[in-house]
């Protein structure tokens, strides 16, 4: 798989069962998990009904919208596909199987991969198939000095990117840092972001800006822009993350 299609693909794990309690899996994980879900805003998600949120990487002049809504699992979409050419569509995920090719196979996946690197520190709580460690200090990767690891690991099969390692440094503030991702559980990381520009929408606290690199040293930036969300109850008012 090359580097540049990497980008687009994480985990399809159980999307569908996202907004359930955030108790469910809790006891089964470090305490760490929950205090980090509930800094980004776990106890507050189900007063979403809408998120969108346009995904960018620079250096591969890539641009592309998703409005997700958890209730229903439901995806706006709005960028281009493998060949170049303009794609705009609404799917229902629970229909998947029934959704055209480009939809499964490249629509959802670069979906799932924007979702998650939005709104990651939720996952700890919400994939119960992941496992998650707490490591303890670990000098920090790319800044200086050193931060708590927490691994997150992902099963060997099922999913758009089974085996998955990521690996948290995360502050006293329970705010990630810094991340680094083993592709298929790789000994060496494939890459290295850092997580800064924090933003509110609503309750959600939302990291927007992930400066970082390849291994072998080339340079790969993910932000965020028009981030909003739309409260239960509020109508058509977008709140803009700010």
């Amino acid at each position: 798989m090359t580097k540049a299609s990497r980008i687009r693909v994480i985990h399809l794990l159980l999307l569908g069962v996202l907004v359930l309690a955030a108790t469910s899996w809790a006891q089964e994980r470090p305490p760490i998990s929950a205090q980090i879900a509930k800094t980004y805003g776990l106890d507050s998600f189900s007063q979403i009904e809408q998120i969108r949120y346009t995904f960018n990487i620079p250096e591969r002049n890539l641009s592309r919208t998703s409005v997700w809504e958890p209730k229903t699992d439901q995806v706006s979409y709005e960028g281009k596909d493998k060949a170049g050419n303009p794609v705009k569509l609404t799917y229902r995920r629970s229909q998947l199987s029934s959704q055209a090719a480009v939809v499964k196979d490249e629509i959802d996946p670069a979906f799932i991969n924007d979702q998650y690197w939005l709104l990651f520190p939720f996952h700890l709580i919400w994939d119960s198939s992941a496992k998650v460690e707490d490591t303890g200090m670990h000098k920090l990767p790319l800044g200086k000095g050193s931060a708590r690891r927490v691994v997150v690991t992902y099963p060997p099969a099922g999913g758009y990117s089974p085996g998955d390692t990521w690996e948290l440094f995360v502050g006293p503030d329970n705010r990630i840092r810094e991340w680094t991702w083993h592709q298929g559980g790789s000994p060496q990381p494939t890459g290295v972001w850092s997580w800064e520009d924090y933003k509110k929408a609503g309750p959600l606290l939302l990291s927007l800006n992930h400066i970082g690199k390849w291994m072998d040293g080339k340079p790969l930036r993910v932000f965020f822009t028009d981030v909003a969300i739309k409260l239960v109850g509020e109508g058509s008012t977008w709140v803009k993350a700010q």
